[in-house]
């Protein structure tokens, strides 16, 4: 069980609520053409410059299920017209919730790890949470929580093996595995920016109190969907090595500077102590894509 927290600062939040509030359009601006929307429990990351329709647009992620008018309204309000593309950092249910219908209605490909596949053409659902796994009642909840699979297989497409993203000029995505096996970071290293999935959490996600007030404090990976934690540690130590100045991930604010550099660190020294449950079923029997025990077949 966790012992202590890493608190961050306030005042080192990667967006400006003033200037959101200015700008009406309903995401928190972390850069001029990165910037984010919370739907209900997690983030969606919008890409690209604002109001130039000559440049292309990408979302990350696609929310959970009910935020669709949400994101169709915040990209309207941004880029009015459909991205090029979704790109998914992974596909647990409150990152492809609004998936199908927004890939119907924009008619656009879906970027993916291979590795991810399975959960996104239809073929296999995620193993079973761990409810035990981290405490609070966001955990104890998870076994109602969908497995999946979705079926986007009509517009999926595998990320590009030489580390390239899709209409995401100098970006590069980083194979991020432990809390699900295909699971993606993208990194900007011109101005170390980091997109971390759900590999880091600016949050406690496993806590009701915590995923609502949005408490600035860094974790691992949310742990009752965290299937091998030996690859979520090696995962949480790359991004360490990355040392961003920005740091933007599935639950929870972005953060900034040298504090949230300094934390991550830690997290990645002391991440059986800060970060690994003490018990739980992927403690003791962690699953992976290679042997398929990550994989539940559909039936």
């Amino acid at each position: 069980m966790k012992q202590e927290n890493i608190r961050l600062d306030p005042a080192n939040r990667a967006d400006n609520p003033e200037q959101d509030d200015f700008r009406d359009d309903g995401t928190h601006e972390v850069l001029p053409d990165l910037a984010y929307k919370r739907i209900a429990i997690v983030n969606v990351v919008f890409h690209g410059p604002a109001h130039q329709p000559d440049l292309p647009w990408v979302l990350i992620d696609a929310g959970v299920n009910g935020g669709t008018g949400m994101i169709r309204r915040a990209a309207q309000e941004r880029f009015s017209r459909p991205p090029a593309a979704i790109i998914l950092t992974h596909a647990h249910f409150d990152h492809v919730g609004c998936l199908e219908q927004l890939a119907s209605e924009w008619n656009v490909p879906i970027y993916a790890h291979a590795l991810e596949y399975p959960y996104l053409d239809g073929s296999a659902s995620y193993p079973a949470p761990d409810p035990g796994a981290g405490g609070g009642l966001m955990a104890r909840l998870s076994g109602l929580y969908p497995r999946g699979p979705v079926d986007v297989r009509e517009w999926l497409r595998t990320l590009p093996q030489d580390g390239e993203v899709p209409y995401m000029e100098m970006w590069q995505w980083i194979h991020l595995p432990g809390h699900t096996p295909g699971q993606v970071g993208l990194w900007r290293e011109a101005d170390r920016t980091l997109i971390a999935g759900d590999a880091v959490v600016t949050t406690r996600q496993e806590s009701a109190y915590s995923a609502i007030a949005q408490s600035e404090e860094l974790n691992g990976p949310p742990a009752y969907y965290t299937q091998n934690w030996e690859q979520a540690r090696e995962s949480v130590q790359r991004v360490a090595a990355l040392e961003p100045e920005i740091l933007l991930t599935g639950h929870g604010r972005a953060m900034r500077g040298a504090q949230v550099r300094e934390g991550l660190h830690r997290l990645a020294a002391d991440f059986d102590e800060l970060a690994r449950p003490a018990h739980g079923k992927y403690v003791e029997e962690p699953v992976q894509a290679q042997d398929g025990t990550a994989y539940d077949q559909a039936k």
